[in-house]
């Protein structure tokens, strides 16, 4: 079945817009995606209808938001094929996912001298919270380079493991190279040794079929933001045998069991890292992108976004003088590059000046930036919802931006 991508941009709004008296054409998908109606609608529904705090009351809204909320969480559990909904967490986003692995992992299970191994292509988020651990704890943060073409070089990451190593995190799609990364078989690999893979994968939940059982990762962090869904709102996947071993993330309302003067019993999975009052309407938004992907269809999108991404490179490399940077067999749907020596801040100001929105800079990924020895790129991302005519303007200003500098 192929997509309509009439009816599919008629769901989104914001795409109908003008801006420099130009249709918008939108191309920062990687930052975040943008809302389907039915997303604004799920939002605007439950503050019209259900506003209520959850899973503290017995009156009618309280249940009925408290079940609302808990479907939620099963739906997600089916998109993820997770085994069970006690290993789903809500957390802010996939960095909220990923400070509370690596905070509360860390804390229980790393000593000082143990290894932590991650990738020279981590997005900040899934780099910067190991660090802070690892240098807190005594730890050594150890980090797997990259092939030429982007790849992952897999031969330099297991020549890393040792004895001392706790665990790996790394992502599954680059938010840079578009690289796809072979997650199952580090995963395999890994296991062999006893190690735990956790994967971020805020770039992955929007372009690929996850299935958390079939991967067989220890953890799986993604944002709802980078899904068409809202911001605020994130998903932590967990195996309940690490989950009932960390300690808690943060304290307060909803993750207590008990709470005397002289001690503290924790709630049961997954409210034991759910403290506070929970973003509500963020899950109710959350279920509405879940379930507007799942009626797409995972691998519908996939498809039709392959072509987008080879459109662009063919027209974006008929142009001369553009460098990619990520071209790994297989990646995802983005285009990292640079126009000869332009700089992207340059090039990426005059783009938006006619109409479309990319990406500039080191896209929170400085050490892989810094390994290319560059000052950033031009990131265009893509959707569904975008079209090949947007490739062609693209490529029309990427041309245009070459000659203004000739």
């Amino acid at each position: 079945m192929s997509l309509n991508i009439s009816d599919i941009r008629s769901d989104f709004p914001i795409l109908s817009q003008t801006i420099y008296k130009r249709p918008l054409i939108y191309f920062d998908n990687a930052a975040t995606t943008q809302k389907p109606i039915q997303v604004i609608r799920a939002i605007s529904d439950y503050y019209e209808h259900d506003n209520c705090n959850i899973h503290r009351g017995v009156h009618y809204l309280s249940v009925k938001a408290t079940e609302a909320f808990e479907e939620a969480r099963r739906e997600i559990r089916e998109f993820i094929n997770a085994p069970s909904t006690h290993e789903v967490v809500f957390t802010k986003g996939a960095s909220e996912s990923l400070n509370l692995v690596a905070a509360s992992f860390g804390k229980k299970f790393l000593l000082p001298g143990d290894e932590v191994i991650t990738t020279i292509m981590e997005h900040h988020s899934n780099f910067v919270p190991w660090q802070l651990i690892c240098e807190e704890k005594g730890a050594v943060l150890r980090v797997a380079t990259i092939l030429p073409d982007g790849e992952l070089d897999l031969e330099n990451l297991y020549s890393l493991i040792s004895e001392r190593t706790k665990i790996i995190a790394l992502t599954h799609v680059s938010n840079v190279l578009g690289t796809v990364n072979p997650i199952k078989e580090i995963i395999a690999y890994a296991h062999k040794q006893g190690i735990p893979v956790l994967v971020d994968g805020a770039q992955g939940v929007s372009h690929l079929k996850v299935d958390v059982t079939d991967l067989g990762c220890d953890f799986y962090c993604f944002s709802g933001h980078k899904m068409y869904g809202p911001m605020g709102i994130g998903v932590l996947y967990g195996k309940e045998k690490w989950l009932e071993e960390m300690p808690p993330y943060q304290s307060g309302g909803e993750m207590v069991k008990d709470v005397t003067i002289e001690k503290t019993t924790f709630n049961e999975l997954p409210f034991k890292f759910e403290a506070g009052t929970p973003n509500v309407e963020g899950v109710m938004g959350l279920r509405a992108a879940v379930k507007y992907l799942k009626d797409l269809g995972m691998d519908e999108i996939r498809a039709y976004e392959d072509k987008l991404l080879q459109r662009a490179v063919s027209s974006l490399s008929a142009i001369g003088g553009v460098r990619f940077f990520g071209e790994a067999p297989g990646k995802a749907s983005l285009v990292s590059f640079l126009i000869g020596d332009i700089h992207p801040f340059d090039a990426g100001t005059i783009i938006d000046k006619m109409g479309i929105a990319v990406r500039t800079g080191h896209h929170c990924a400085q050490p892989l930036i810094d390994h290319f020895g560059i000052p950033g790129t031009v990131r265009a991302s893509f959707a569904f919802y975008n079209t090949a005519d947007e490739i062609d303007r693209l490529a029309e200003a990427v041309a245009r931006v070459k000659t203004m500098f000739k």
